[in-house]
């Protein structure tokens, strides 16, 4: 059984930057691919940023602004968020998926707001 467990979330002013952590209870290794999604209130959930076989990917809105990566020692996958806006606003998720299981996260509530 997979566990991930996000933390780094909480209350930013606009134009400010967080970094989400997403730490897995498994090596990250023989993980085919993880990511990062949002669900902001009333809003289906999105994704953000995903990696998989070394390739990157990001949603039109937080391109150029948000990165993604990870850390094989620590078994931990980062969430880089920068000149963060108010519809930013979310609950993020991390998920990862291995042998063609997809687990996901509890989750971490990031607020954007002056």
């Amino acid at each position: 059984q997979v566990r991930l467990v996000e933390s780094g979330g909480g209350l930013v002013q606009p134009g400010g930057s967080l970094r989400l952590s997403c730490a897995a209870s498994t090596t990250i290794s023989i993980w085919n691919s993880m990511g990062w999604y949002r669900q902001a209130p009333g809003k289906e959930r999105e994704l953000v940023a995903t990696m998989a076989n070394h390739a990157t990917r990001y949603a039109d809105s937080v391109k150029g602004r948000f990165a993604i990566s990870r850390d094989y020692a620590k078994n931990t996958v980062y969430l880089q968020m920068n000149s963060l806006k108010p519809e930013d606003t979310a609950v993020y998720y991390c998920t990862a998926t291995s042998s063609g299981i997809n687990y996901w996260g509890e989750g971490t509530l990031v607020t954007v707001s002056s």
